[in-house]
């Protein structure tokens, strides 16, 4: 039978969402579910279910499956591991701990430090060390540490992290201690660092190896799950995941380094972003991506999402830089704040309105499900101004109670001696400003101005809220494509296999041999080469980029710089200066007169694009007017409620126009276009939102 599907799942924190592409007749088909925490397998299993069920998709026609998941992360930051322990070198336990001795805050005396993952007692320290050359000076003792591994195990430790002096150089040490535990302990969960994170800051690489064996036995428990349950609904298809760095990869590759799938699913969303901006020749996005739990921004620059090589999990102070736990992976560069339709309305310590951090998620969801909610949501004021059609909503497979929602708002309204719908537009304003701050400093750290970007708004709360803030932050264009609650999903489907490899060197152009760099980025090639031969099948021919960290000696930070190297061009050590040289001086408007140039980090990522492409389907004219329903919606713009037409998007052809306000829905989301919005319907299927500074007048 032929294969002609394939599927795309991310989990977030309030719903699955199941996007089905049929590459014979380039369609696709969307489901979304209520995401269920106490298993997620679950919900993949009853979308799954009704995908074949409802949109007549044969199992055995599954051509792959490619997943993204939030649970990894959400581990991290609810402490939900496995008992994990730490083997390092004698003195060194506490490096976890004392970190960098820098403080996030530092004037506050009772600063919140991010907790360990590690317990003192769980960490191990052995005999043997290796020096910074990568030359042993002692040899490591056996008998000892097979002792110290067996005390972790008495203590219930399942997972253990190795985290060795200058590994990255050398490692046989660490690969030493490896083959013993997998030899006398190999129920023994373990994670190396010169796999996971072989480059230089013994913290950082503590932390990325440490949260790595951390989440190690929940993935290999998840992914195996989620093996047998497509296997049970008859899918014998490969399973693809979703990397930080926006690329997929083999389920072995994830089930080795759980750690790569942090960003997993905002990842998704970003490449779907720039896919839809590309339609429209919009090259500068920012992309924002709000669900039910949190809400994600990204700048995509020539239609290529900022990449960063290392970020922080589960900050104790959103924006506040050092809070959290370094990990060092490629990851699509966002920030991500608790704004999402489930986010909790309440008083905080001053009886001032908050809205967010905290989620009640799809268990027990907003107020309006009906599930057992007793918190006033997002959602719940949306419903209330009327953005929401409780009879459609996820398509009409939620049902929503109106009654109950109006009757915790007055509750919660009262505390504040302001009218329900006072305070449910307090709830849409003061979200929508949240998500503005959080853009407005994300820009700013890139030296950019958020005015000159195009806002391209995804995931179910997306279009609800993209005008508001698209307002707020002085942008005048907002794109809506089509299902767009479900595009992280969609972005899945469309994205590249990535594999992203780094390795510490110390190579001084002015002094070094180039053969020595080529040999090192050799073997990186060759790593990045076998990973993606596996996907070979799928994907076409694998693409190289080349980048390196280097400073001058004596600095203690690096600037990544692309390396002037590609396939059949050879490297030299003039051009490698020259390449510093000028990203040095764009980045700091000057360089030193006479410094020597250090290479320290090696950055060499391959990616191949899918061989099976989407193609950009042309919207027809249907021949027919769209005839609007109406219903009362509240806009702040025009003081108070007003008759809205509201459309069905699948009703919408080429020729489509309109002023706001008004509301077109769909399954997944529902646009909202203010009094001084124009929107129009793009060929290619997107909704074209242009905000006026002025309330059009009449």
């Amino acid at each position: 039978m032929k294969e002609v599907w394939s599927i795309g799942i991310d989990i977030g924190g309030t719903f699955t969402d199941i996007v089905a592409f049929n590459l014979s007749t380039q369609k696709s088909e969307a489901i979304k579910v209520l995401t269920t925490h106490n298993n997620p397998i679950l919900g993949i299993t009853i979308g799954l279910k009704k995908l074949i069920q409802e949109k007549k998709v044969i199992a055995k026609e599954i051509f792959c499956i490619m997943h993204a998941t939030t649970l990894f992360t959400n581990a991290l930051i609810e402490r939900k591991g496995s008992c994990t322990g730490l083997i390092t070198n004698h003195g060194f336990r506490d490096i976890i701990e004392i970190g960098n001795e820098r403080k996030y805050d530092l004037y506050d005396l009772a600063i919140d430090r991010p907790e360990t993952l590690i317990p003192r007692s769980h960490r191990a320290e052995i005999s043997g060390r290796i020096n910074a050359k990568g030359v042993e000076i002692e040899a490591i003792d056996e008998s000892q540490a097979l002792f110290e591994i067996e005390r972790l195990i008495s203590l219930g430790v399942e997972s253990v992290a190795i985290c060795l002096l200058h590994s990255y150089i050398n490692s046989t040490h660490e690969e030493l201690l490896a083959k013993l535990i997998k030899e006398k302990f190999p129920h023994l969960v373990v994670t190396i660092s010169s796999e996971v994170s072989p480059i230089i800051r013994e913290f950082e690489r503590a932390s990325t190896t440490i949260a790595n064996a951390y989440i190690k036995p929940i993935a290999l428990a998840y992914l195996n799950q989620l093996e047998s349950a497509l296997f049970q609904l008859g899918v014998q298809s490969e399973v693809l995941m979703m990397l930080s760095n926006g690329g997929l990869s083999h389920l072995s590759e994830a089930k080795n380094k759980p750690i790569e799938l942090l960003e997993s699913g905002p990842a998704a969303g970003v490449i779907a972003a720039g896919y839809f901006g590309a339609q429209e020749g919009v090259a500068n996005l920012l992309a924002f991506d709000m669900g039910g739990t949190t809400a994600k921004l990204c700048l995509v620059n020539e239609n290529q999402p900022s990449i960063a090589y290392n970020f922080e999990a589960a900050r104790r102070k959103r924006f506040s830089k050092g809070s959290g736990i370094p990990i060092n992976i490629t990851t699509v560069e966002l920030i991500e704040i608790g704004a999402g339709g489930g986010s909790i309305a309440c008083q905080d310590e001053l009886n001032l309105l908050q809205v967010g951090p905290k989620s009640v998620g799809s268990e027990p969801g907003p107020v309006c499900f009906g599930l057992g909610g007793n918190q006033v949501t997002v959602t719940d004021a949306n419903l209330l101004l009327g953005y929401l059609n409780p009879v459609f909503f996820a398509g009409g497979s939620i049902p929503i109670y109106m009654d109950t929602a109006e009757q915790y708002l007055k509750e919660l309204s009262a505390s504040f001696k302001l009218s329900q719908i006072q305070l449910a537009w307090g709830i849409h304003n003061l979200v929508a400003e949240n998500m503005a701050t959080a853009a407005r400093l994300h820009v700013a750290e890139k030296g950019r101005d958020p005015s000159k970007f195009a806002l391209l708004a995804t995931g179910g709360g997306g279009p609800l809220h993209g005008y508001m803030v698209a307002k707020k932050l002085g942008i005048s264009t907002v794109i809506c494509p089509p299902d767009a609650g479900t595009a992280s999903a969609f972005g899945l489907l469309i994205a590249s296999a990535r594999t992203d490899r780094s390795k510490t060197i110390s190579y001084k152009p002015d002094f070094d041999l180039v053969a020595e760099l080529d040999k090192n980025i050799h073997v990186l090639e060759l790593e990045i080469q076998s990973s993606l031969q596996a996907l070979s099948k799928s994907y076409g021919p694998i693409h190289i980029h080349y980048q390196a960290e280097a400073r001058f000696v004596g600095q203690g930070f690096n600037l990544l710089f692309n390396l002037p190297a590609s396939h059949g061009k050879k490297l030299n050590n003039l051009s490698i200066k020259n390449a510093f040289l000028a990203a040095y001086a764009e980045k700091f408007g000057r360089t030193p007169s006479n410094g020597v140039i250090e290479l320290v980090n090696l950055r060499i990522s391959g990616s191949a694009t899918p061989l099976q492409k989407q193609k950009v389907r042309q919207v027809e004219e249907l021949h027919i007017i769209p005839t609007p329903k109406f219903r009362r919606v509240y806009f702040q713009e025009s003081n108070g409620f007003i008759d809205t037409p509201v459309f069905n998007r699948e009703e919408l052809d080429s020729r489509f126009q309109h002023w706001g306000p008004l509301l077109i829905e769909e399954p997944s989301t529902t646009i909202v276009v203010g009094p001084s919005g124009f929107v129009r319907l793009s060929p290619n299927g997107n909704l074209i939102i242009n905000i006026q500074n002025e309330v059009r007048n009449e």
